[in-house]
């Protein structure tokens, strides 16, 4: 499974920005999609994770500025992100959870990333 991210880039403070991720390959379902960010030298933090059913999760930090949506069907994921701050400042990744399909009777369930894509906020 693969994931391409893309929508990165350097937006003002208090400007917008949509990020976008997109699954391929061994694809049964995907479980879940969501985004993280990782400022260097900390732990790579969630900032928001939408389900099948469409349930969200946000960091405390992006509540009420950033929006996930989905589209399973197309196995894509979006983060439209607003109010941004100059904290926001680093590298966002996608991530998914899903199900392959190994054989007729065969599945299995991994986490997979894609490649970072860096937002910068300047002030």
């Amino acid at each position: 499974v693969q994931l391409q991210a893309s929508g990165g880039g350097l937006v003002q403070a208090g400007g917008s920005l949509r990020l976008s991720c997109a699954a391929s390959g061994n694809i049964f379902t995907i479980n879940r999609m969501g985004w993280y960010r990782q400022v260097p030298g900390k732990e790579r933090e969630l900032v928001a994770r939408i389900g099948r059913s469409g349930g969200t999760d946000y960091a405390d930090s992006v509540k009420g500025r950033f929006t996930i949506s989905r589209d399973f069907a197309k196995k894509t994921v979006a983060l439209q992100m607003g109010s941004l701050v100059p904290e926001d400042t680093t590298n966002y990744y996608c991530n998914a959870d899903v199900t392959s399909r190994e054989s007729a009777l065969k599945f299995s369930r991994n986490d997979y990333w894609g490649q970072g894509t860096l937002v910068t906020v300047s002030s």
